[in-house]
């Protein structure tokens, strides 16, 4: 069983200290011990084009605090929030960056690879190249950030790994991840597009899918409803919660998920492609 923990907060507009305080304190209070933690996406700031007033470089508070939360709870901590970066005196760069920390210290991070270009992310930001797949408690996990969810390619569950090109059969057989996460600020006035690609992705993808979302209203006057779910491959809703803050735990089983995979192995039927 993989226990995870979805946190669905009501962010303070670029007021990281704020942020960090309230999560924490929701971190600490859980009932249940937990395997992962998932924040929203920009958990610090709240979904914001002002970069240069809240972006961190990477290593330093924010970070530091999800190394601290992570050790503490025994748990993986996971959500995106606004990082600068720059070399050899050029420009700074920013990303909406996000870091998977372990409870050992060893991360690793994603940086968004579709920026919302209707509110100008694609101008402010740099997209991400790589996605990653991280091995955690037996289960293989690929974190996304928010308008990645719009895009089936790039969320598809078929391994790059080591399978003859001949072999459709192998390459149909594979599966690269077991849970696709994806940590989001999505509007209220696109809930029913958040809702059903969620679904959707898990159905295609006969994969668990988590999206964790935000509520309030941000501090460009857009609301958010949150939505947080949890649905397992068949496209069942196994949670979610909308309009309130929330902090829910929930038991995952990868028995239960290879024996759904072994009754209706509908991916060797996947047709073939490569991104580029």
């Amino acid at each position: 069983m993989l226990r995870v923990t979805l946190l669905q907060p009501n962010l303070y507009w670029h007021d990281p200290v704020a942020n960090r305080a309230m999560l924490e304190e929701q971190i600490f209070s859980l009932p249940e011990p937990t395997d992962l933690i998932v924040l929203p996406e920009m958990f610090t700031t709240g979904f914001t084009m002002g970069a240069q007033a809240v972006a961190e470089p990477m290593n330093l508070t924010t970070f530091r605090w999800m190394k601290q939360m992570a050790a503490q709870t025994g748990a993986v901590v996971t959500g995106s929030y606004v990082v600068q970066e720059s070399s050899n005196g050029s420009a700074r760069k920013f990303f909406n960056r996000l870091v998977w920390m372990q409870p050992d210290g060893q991360y690793d991070t994603y940086d968004k690879r579709h920026l919302f270009r209707m509110a100008g992310e694609d101008g402010v930001y740099t997209a991400g190249t790589r996605r990653i797949v991280k091995e955690w408690k037996g289960w293989r996990i690929c974190p996304l950030i928010c308008y990645d969810l719009r895009f089936p390619v790039w969320s598809r569950n078929v391994s790059s790994g080591s399978v003859s090109p001949d072999n459709q059969a192998a390459i149909g057989s594979a599966f690269d991840y077991d849970l696709l996460l994806y940590v989001a600020n999505w509007p209220a006035a696109r809930r029913n597009a958040w809702n059903i690609l969620l679904q959707a992705r898990a159905v295609e993808n006969l994969s668990y899918v988590i999206g964790v979302n935000r509520v309030g209203e941000d501090g460009n006057g857009h609301p958010y409803t949150g939505d947080s779910a949890i649905i397992d491959p068949k496209g069942e809703v196994l949670f979610r919660q909308s309009d309130i803050e929330a902090i829910h735990q929930h038991s995952l089983s990868l028995d239960e998920l290879r024996a759904f995979r072994e009754k209706f192995p509908a991916n060797l039927d996947a047709d073939r492609f490569n991104l580029l």
